[in-house]
């Protein structure tokens, strides 16, 4: 089977998920989200585990179908699948076979106790046995399990089994067999299409979800180059996007992931996130809670900060957080925050620049030899005064810029906001700097609910990724300037501002010269002319109408 037709199997069911919930009054929800998400990771550990089975079983060669690796754990003894769990890779989930799909669809019809008891028994059940590893947490420290008791969300009683039915005769038919073999790109593909619909709205401190295109870029400037035993760092994570790109750039089993976003819709995406893209090893590092106000991550010493080989993020730009900005402005932040903290504006509270402060946390928990990446609004490269331009002085001081990318507008299809791109560099100390402006490029494409998108193709990537790695200057397009430059351009990080001025001129002797100033000269005077018998029909016409001039 091609990827291709591995990908219109997988949406296909995402799309019967849907339908079921539509059909049965939740769909557009605010649980249909929660509802589309656990199922699908459900049916993923579901089928991973039985693939997990064949693999360790000696008696189960390529030619084993599931149904006999399902018929083989209906039939084994407790302490048989003991033996068999332990000889698992840890980073699979472990399922009792009265949790498994194939159980509850032969026990659809059960009445005592109904059926969809013995559905959110199953996820409850899968949830209590994985806690310590698929579980992610608060910034107390509580678990946030894998699962929640499903029914609670279908609200009529008597379309609960009838609903939980639907789903199960939908999981029945397909499998993910064909899927584990595939890398990151399959499920970067599967997961976009799987939140697509539920990518709006990602909590108080999520404006945007990063396309693929731009993720891609960051991780394969970042990252140029196969690195070991590096952490990967998000305080913003969103869903994940970011993080999952550059930890396939470096090789999954080569780096571990941390993470905090306030966002429990967030994190609960970020999980399935990890897991289907073999990062199961970072979940613990989940954590649901602020991370300006409570910063989860600490050094080894519990004393300070934690600080990362990478950073990525893509924070709000904009939005209230009055009812912190004074403990966040308080001596205990001022380090972190050394550039300051927006003020509460008088009118507007939604737009105080939130963003400013995640750069300066991001800069604060760069190890001495980290990069990090971050999605500003473009506004920033330019901003006269404020905590802007102290930042961008601050970064220029210190050498610690490496490049900025102004990117086309709607490049976000959920916001018109334009964006850059300011990537920093802790090694960058006596090196150039990096300016591109990518903003003309693109494919402006639009979508169903009438907004506009900005596409860039693959050879448009490319051509980004290789021009910033290369330090290639390209006219009207890329440019390489000094810190003593940015410095006399009062540190703007605009970088049309550091192209060359071009004047065109074309040889020509002397005669060429003297005709063509001639001719110049003979434009003006006629000009003149012109302007003046204007001026006297004016007049002419003034007079007539008995005006006293």
């Amino acid at each position: 089977m091609s990827d291709r037709d591995i990908v219109r199997k997988t949406e296909k069911l995402i799309d019967d998920l849907k339908s079921v919930c539509s059909l049965n009054g939740i769909g557009n929800s605010p649980s249909e989200y929660k509802v589309i998400s656990q199922i699908f990771l459900y049916k993923y550990l579901n089928d991973k585990f039985i693939h997990e089975v064949k693999r360790v079983n000696k008696n189960f060669d390529n030619n084993t179908t599931v149904k006999e690796v399902e018929q083989y754990l209906n039939n084994i003894e407790p302490k048989e699948y003991q033996l068999l769990t332990m000889k698992m890779n840890p980073n699979v989930a472990r399922i009792q076979k009265e949790y498994m799909i194939s159980y509850l669809y032969n026990n659809q019809n059960v009445t005592d106790p109904e059926f969809y008891t013995l559905f959110d028994k199953a996820l409850l059940g899968i949830s209590n046995d994985n806690v310590d590893i698929f579980s992610v947490k608060t910034g107390g420290k509580e678990f946030i399990k894998l699962f929640d008791n499903l029914s609670q969300y279908i609200l009529e009683e008597d379309k609960k089994n009838k609903f939980f039915k639907a789903i199960i005769n939908k999981l029945i038919g397909f499998s993910f067999e064909d899927a584990f073999e595939e890398k990151y790109d399959f499920f970067a593909t599967i997961f976009e299409y799987l939140i697509k619909d539920y990518n709006k709205d990602f909590g108080k401190y999520a404006e945007y979800y990063t396309p693929n295109s731009i993720a891609r870029i960051i991780a394969r400037i970042l990252a140029p180059n196969k690195t070991r035993n590096v952490t990967l760092y998000d305080p913003a994570a969103g869903s994940g996007t970011l993080l999952l790109a550059l930890a396939h750039q470096i090789g999954e089993e080569n780096c571990t992931i941390y993470s905090q976003d306030i966002s429990q819709k967030s994190n609960e995406f970020l999980r399935l996130n990890l897991i289907l893209n073999n990062l199961v090893h970072s979940l613990s590092n989940v954590i649901h809670g602020d991370t300006l106000v409570n910063p989860a991550h600490l050094n080894n010493e519990k004393n300070k900060l934690a600080q990362f080989d990478y950073i990525v993020s893509n924070p709000p730009f904009r939005t209230d957080f009055s009812e912190t900005r004074e403990q966040l402005a308080s001596e205990k932040f001022k380090e972190r925050f050394f550039a300051g903290v927006p003020n509460i504006p008088k009118k507007d509270v939604d737009k105080m620049g939130i963003y400013l402060l995640f750069i300066q946390h991001i800069i604060y928990s760069l190890k001495d030899n980290g990069s990090a990446a971050i999605v500003v609004p473009t506004g920033f490269l330019t901003e006269p005064n404020g905590i802007e331009k102290k930042l961008r002085q601050y970064i220029i001081d210190n050498k610690l810029l490496s490049g900025v990318i102004s990117m086309p507008s709607n490049i976000f299809a959920t916001t018109g906001t334009n964006v850059s791109v300011i990537f920093i560099k802790n090694d960058n100390k006596d090196k150039n700097v990096m300016f591109m402006d990518a903003s003309n490029l693109g494919e402006k494409i639009k979508l169903s609910n009438n907004n506009q998108k900005t596409v860039l193709s693959p050879s448009e990537i490319n051509m980004i990724i290789d021009t910033f790695n290369s330090l290639k200057v390209i006219d009207d397009f890329s440019s390489i300037t000094s810190y003593d430059e940015i410095k006399s351009k009062k540190y703007t990080f605009n970088p049309g501002r550091y192209f060359e001025t071009k004047i065109e001129y074309s040889e020509m002797t002397k005669e060429q010269f003297e005709s063509e100033m001639s001719l110049i000269n003979k434009q003006i005077y006629g000009l003149l002319e012109n302007n003046k018998k204007l001026d006297s029909e004016l007049t002419d016409c003034l007079r007539n109408l008995k005006y006293d001039i």
